[in-house]
């Protein structure tokens, strides 16, 4: 049994670590990222509103209590008599008071809802906010990495020019220059190897600020990844759904709702409001006042049902400037939905266009690839047979690496276009993360 345990454990350490994929990196960065916790507690706060209105409408009932205790001496003039009393009172009462009318606390209910879309709207414009910052920087370290790994490749390919042309110089096939063209070469793709490395470090400490940790390693791109075209396929639909659901057009909705109450509340100011009043009290005392003929205790009861009726007169001016600048204020919540409205247009277009730019140029550099290929092993047969010199195969080589990169990131790019078009068009959720994620191989 001991044996069998030491090796369970073994066997554990001796397998490969998992990569975490996009999937996973994004749930770890919604359990720990600050910005979108910030967010939750604000939508959290936001959501009281609505209580908090309702609550003007409800009645408010409050109970007082209070106990003395209570000495009384008399002299009196021209009387050689004194009187002297003392004792206790107690008492408590109740009191209640329904608005029966209150325009200004009706129009804070409605706003209240309004303010409650508009805080749940803002916190779904973060949470989509998250998914693009997972993708961009998970994407990010992933070019990094293809990058430093293009120019590995690349370093070991130019290395091995550079070992040929020494020993063609040396058995006096070639001239020196190629030898200096090839170490010239080298020297640079080392140059370009360290700058490499320092940004995937970059890369990797971006990814890290949203999750609080870096995996140690990432899922990459399965290489035959196919993206498909969105749907619908035509623009106008997405624009259509920009314009009336995107979370920057819903806050400026709901915005321009509660201004517009804001009017109403304000003027209600020069309204009446009635409410329904009611008290019940009991007090009960031990002490007897001045003339009474006995020092007996007492007890009294009382209770009180009314109406309660207000109307403000004059205010000096200030509901009417309030009305007005209500007023101001709604035309200038209505200009930042139309400013919204047209930046989600604006945003949709763009990231429509970067996506299907981005698959014809996947597809595009998918060929220069293979043209890319052929033309490096031209060459290099070419420079064999002695109708190439060193120097074209170098730029073939480097013509093929730079191909490679640039395939790399456009995929990446064409994916996060079609993350940030179904973000513009406000219908982005981790279903298209897990979309996504399904084109990333484990490996």
């Amino acid at each position: 049994m001991k044996r069998c345990a030491i090796f369970s454990v073994l066997l554990a350490f001796s397998q490969p670590l998992l990569a975490a994929d996009l999937l996973q990196t994004y749930r770890e960065a919604r359990a720990n990222d600050p910005v979108y916790a910030a967010a939750q507690a604000a939508r959290d706060a936001g959501r009281e509103n609505l209580p908090q209105g309702l609550a003007a409408l409800l009645p408010v009932i409050g109970v007082s209590g209070y106990t003395q205790m209570n000495n009384l001496d008399i002299d009196y003039r021209g009387v050689l008599q004194s009187s002297y009393r003392s004792g206790n009172t107690n008492g408590y009462s109740v009191s209640l008071t329904q608005p029966l009318f209150n325009w200004q606390s009706i129009m804070l209910y409605k706003e209240a809802g309004f303010k409650v879309a508009q805080s749940e709207a803002a916190f779904g414009q973060v949470a989509q906010d998250l998914i693009l910052r997972v993708a961009q920087a998970y994407f990010d370290v992933l070019a990094s990495q293809d990058t430093l790994a293009f120019i590995q490749a690349q370093k070991i390919a130019i290395s091995e020019q550079l070992a040929q042309a020494k020993r063609n110089f040396e058995v006096g096939t070639a001239t020196i220059t190629d030898t200096h063209e090839a170490q010239a070469r080298f020297d640079l793709s080392v140059s370009q190897e360290i700058a490499a490395q320092s940004d995937l470090e970059i890369k990797k400490s971006a990814l890290q600020q949203i999750i609080g940790k870096f995996p140690e390693r990432l899922a990459p791109l399965k290489p035959t990844t196919e993206i498909e075209m969105p749907s619908p396929s035509a623009l106008e639909p997405w624009v259509a759904s920009a314009e009336d659901q995107n979370f920057g057009v819903r806050v400026q909705q709901a915005a321009l709702e509660i201004a517009t109450r804001e009017i109403e509340r304000s003027r209600s100011g020069h309204y009446p409001t009635l409410n329904l009043v009611g008290s019940y009290g009991t007090s009960s005392s031990s002490f007897s006042p001045a003339g009474a003929l006995v020092n007996a205790p007492s007890d009294s009861t009382s209770s009180v049902v009314g109406l309660q009726f207000a109307i403000p007169l004059y205010s000096g001016g200030g509901v009417s400037s309030v009305v007005r600048q209500s007023i101001a204020n709604q035309e200038r919540s209505r200009q930042d939905l139309e400013t919204a409205r047209r930046a989600a247009a604006q945003g949709v277009r763009q990231a429509y266009l970067g996506f299907h730019n981005g698959i014809a140029q996947v597809r595009a550099l998918e060929q220069a690839l293979i043209s890319s290929q052929s033309a490096l092993d031209s060459n290099k047969l070419g420079y064999e047979v002695g109708v190439r010199i060193n120097i074209d195969v170098l730029n073939a080589q480097q013509q093929l690496y730079s191909t490679k990169r640039d395939l790399s990131k456009a995929r990446y790019d064409t994916l996060l276009s079609g993350l940030k078009l179904k973000a513009a068009a406000g219908s982005l959720t981790e279903e298209d993360v897990q979309t996504v994620n399904r084109l990333l191989g484990s490996n």
